[in-house]
């Protein structure tokens, strides 16, 4: 993969400036140029450059007609004008060497033709200076209090590193986080991303030491490959919390296999997020809540929650919650139930939810949490408080800060209104979050600890566990794709394309090609009864439809009748000159799974491995998994154990057999597709496992018309 990321990838100009100007500066109330003069001079400690021909000054600030006027180095350059003046002025600022700048201005690629010429100027103009933007909100640096941006307020320091692909939902997520007293290290908003783009930021605050995880809200991205060497670097050090707009599949295009049809472009997203290390949330809610925890406790992937409440019912909401998503209650040890018991009430609950009663005093609550943290069945602690009249919050809040820094995380869910907010402000400043409601805090760790679990996915397969292909069968498989390219043939016929599964040592039922009733006679001889007959042509793909299947043929005339009425079935929807003869294969007796492995080309990232439930009806059970190869055996392993199939599999009596050669199959496919890059979509469907065997009965490969590279094949 050749990627292009701007070598003037230092950012500090833009996070970190010694001046900056404002283009557009204006001394209209309520209007961009003064919000972005009134935020700066609130806090900003460098020096401020007016760019406005009209005045002298504003705001007390002096004012330069243009920015060549002013002979003192500027670092960042803020650009409020109409669309049309921007790449002029653009120009001029690379000209005196500025080395980045903001450009809030809108009315470019999203009106169209006229607004995607001035960027391709700006492109022209810039030189060597960054940019963010154009349409864009501007950024906000809380560590330095560089407010640079038309946004209201400056949001609380904090170790969260926010970009937004929408200005107006970053202005409403700054008001929000004040309200929630959640802090931010910065905030981007990256506006068209006529330069800098999603992924230098990651790569940026990868590096930054003042955030421990980066929040993104995305509608679309420019190259999707880049963005994902970038956040799989990151995500080894960082997390990546991620929501995306858009991720209907209305606008997905019909496809001609079943792997096509069982993917949409959203599923490939989230697969490539999953294989990047990247989480990916629903809502902005989850994004910062999961955030909130994941910034300031240790990453659990033990996904047993123990509980301490002092009232009933929210302890069984969050038991609920935790069930509904995916977590557990912890099992107490024997060692901790005892301890527990010579301190608690008589009527405590005597399990978990650990249910202390409604007079809890702070002194039981810290009791309880020092006995919990030494048990090892335990992967995090929720603490739940009701604001009742014998427990007093605050107290309770402020001994709570000695288990801030645990190793396992501990959060708390401090319920109700005016009576527990000093309480949440304590426990917050102390680093220890807190949820309105047990639901929300019990999603949120189980959101943890399955994306804890998902970071131990990430890593480059080992080369060493690589399945060599013979370089001849690579070589035949070349020369077969190569002629069929040569004949403009971009479905392979049944016959083809089971040959090439087997030059990749996929094993697939043995078949022949019969143009006459006699040679299918004879194959069948050859092969052994009972056998199948399917229509052989290169046009008709959905056999069974069109009545060009048949089964269990036990003799010769069975085979030489079935031959008569395939040809009839093709005849009656005129279609004869399609059928060019049968193949002829073995029955074999479906007294296992099914199962389908295949690939389907992404436009965005390119072959997408998928594994599933097999057969006729693998589009209504739709149970499959999706992963971006190269894959080894330990990624396929995974992504089979994902399925539902799996749990069925695994009940065979060579199940550690089976899922093993299963394993081997996804990888070699794999290494097919990325050594062909011309396929663009391959069934092998169905696969079958039964007690004694695995082995493919069908396939079907297509192949990518646009490909511009078939003389490599």
């Amino acid at each position: 993969m050749n990627l292009k990321l701007n070598k003037l990838n230092n950012l500090d100009y833009f996070f970190n400036p010694k001046s900056i100007a404002i283009i557009g500066a204006s001394a209209k109330n309520l209007s961009v140029g003064k919000t972005l003069i009134e935020n700066l001079k609130e806090s900003y400690k460098g020096k401020i450059y007016l760019i406005n021909p009209k005045r002298k000054s504003i705001l007390g600030l002096k004012t330069y007609p243009k920015i060549e006027d002013v002979k003192d180095k500027i670092d960042l350059v803020i650009i409020a004008t109409p669309a049309k003046t921007v790449p002029s002025i653009v120009k001029e600022c690379s000209k005196k060497k500025i080395k980045a700048a903001i450009i809030i201005s809108a009315g470019f690629k999203e009106l169209g033709k006229p607004g995607i010429e001035l960027e391709n100027q700006i492109r022209k103009n810039k030189g060597d200076m960054r940019i963010i933007g154009p349409n864009c909100l501007g950024i906000i640096n809380s560590l330095n209090k560089l407010n640079a941006s038309f946004a209201k307020d400056m949001p609380l320091k904090g170790k969260l590193a926010f970009i937004s692909q929408s200005g107006a939902l970053g202005c409403a997520v700054l008001d929000w986080s004040l309200k929630e007293k959640i802090g931010l290290s910065s905030f981007v908003s990256i506006g068209s991303m006529i330069d800098i783009n999603f992924s230098e930021l990651i790569s940026y605050y990868g590096k930054d030491p003042n955030t421990k995880a980066i929040l993104i809200y995305m509608e679309n991205i420019a190259d999707p490959l880049e963005f994902l060497v970038e956040a799989s670097k990151v995500t080894l050090k960082k997390p990546i919390i991620l929501i995306k707009a858009g991720r209907s599949s209305a606008g997905s295009k019909a496809a001609t296999s079943h792997t096509g049809a069982i993917t949409g472009n959203d599923e490939v997203f989230t697969a490539a997020l999953k294989r990047a290390g990247i989480l990916q949330v629903n809502t902005i809610s989850e994004l910062f809540s999961i955030a909130d925890l994941i910034s300031k406790q240790p990453l659990s992937n033990n996904p047993n929650l123990a509980i301490i409440t002092n009232a009933g019912g929210p302890g069984v909401i969050a038991t609920d919650s935790l069930e509904i998503n995916n977590a557990f209650l912890a099992k107490l040890s024997k060692k901790t139930y005892l301890e527990l018991n010579k301190f608690l009430p008589k009527a405590w609950s005597h399990s978990n939810p650990i249910d202390i009663l409604g007079d809890a005093s702070d002194e039981l609550y810290a009791k309880t949490v020092k006995v919990l943290v030494k048990d090892k069945n335990i992967g995090g602690i929720l603490i739940i408080l009701t604001p009742q009249h014998m427990t007093e919050a605050t107290k309770v809040a402020k001994k709570l800060k000695s288990f801030s820094k645990l190793n396992i995380p501990i959060f708390t869910s401090f319920m109700g209104g005016d009576s527990v907010t000093i309480a949440i402000e304590e426990l917050i400043k102390e680093g220890i979050p807190n949820f309105p409601f047990p639901d929300d805090a019990t999603k949120a760790f189980s959101m943890m600890s399955k994306y804890s679990k998902d970071l131990k996915k990430i890593y480059q397969p080992s080369n060493k566990n690589k399945t060599l292909i013979n370089e001849n069968k690579k070589k035949k498989a070349s020369e077969l794709l190569k002629k069929a390219f040569s004949k403009n043939k971009l479905l392979l016929d049944e016959y083809e394309s089971k040959k090439l599964i087997e030059l990749y040592d996929i094993p697939i039922v043995q078949t022949f090609i019969a143009k006459t009733k006699n040679e299918a006679v004879k194959y069948s001889k050859k092969i052994g009864f009972p056998i199948v007959l399917k229509i052989y042509s290169k046009t008709i793909t959905h056999k069974k439809k069109v009545g060009g299947v048949k089964l269990n043929l036990k003799n010769e005339i069975d085979v030489k009748k079935a031959f008569d009425e395939i040809y009839s079935n093709i005849k009656k929807i005129k279609k004869q000159k399609e059928f060019l003869g049968v193949t002829v294969q073995k029955m074999i007796k479906l007294d296992g799974y099914e199962v389908i492995a295949g690939s389907t080309l992404d436009n965005q990232f390119g072959p997408v491995i998928i594994f599933g439930s097999g057969g006729s009806l693998v589009e209504i059970y739709n149970d499959k998994a999706l992963t971006i190869p190269p894959i080894d055996k330990k990624l396929a392993k995974k992504m089979i154990e994902s399925t539902k199939i799996y749990k069925a599999i695994k009940g065979l009596k060579n199940n550690k057999q089976a899922l093993e050669k299963l394993q081997d199959i996804l990888v070699k496919l794999s290494y097919l597709v990325l050594d062909f890059p011309v396929i663009k979509e391959i069934d092998i469907n169905p696969i079958l496992i039964s007690k004694d065997k695995i082995i493919a009965l069908d396939a079907r490969v297509l192949l990518n018309p646009s490909h511009r590279l078939k003389k490599r094949l």
